[in-house]
């Protein structure tokens, strides 16, 4: 060990659980990763393309 005792508590404790992700949430990220990939590629393409 490394001097420092852990109790019951510590061990079993979750720091960052997941969670489920609703319909809306998807469909928001959804829509902004479209976005995001037309800005990115898009306005290239149209001043140089």
């Amino acid at each position: 060990m490394s001097g420092h005792e852990y109790d019951a508590e510590e061990r079993d404790r979750v720091t960052a659980p997941q969670q489920d992700f609703t319909m809306s949430q998807v469909t928001t990220g959804f829509v902004i990763l479209v976005v995001g990939l037309a800005i990115t590629f898009g306005v290239p393409l149209l001043l140089f393309g």
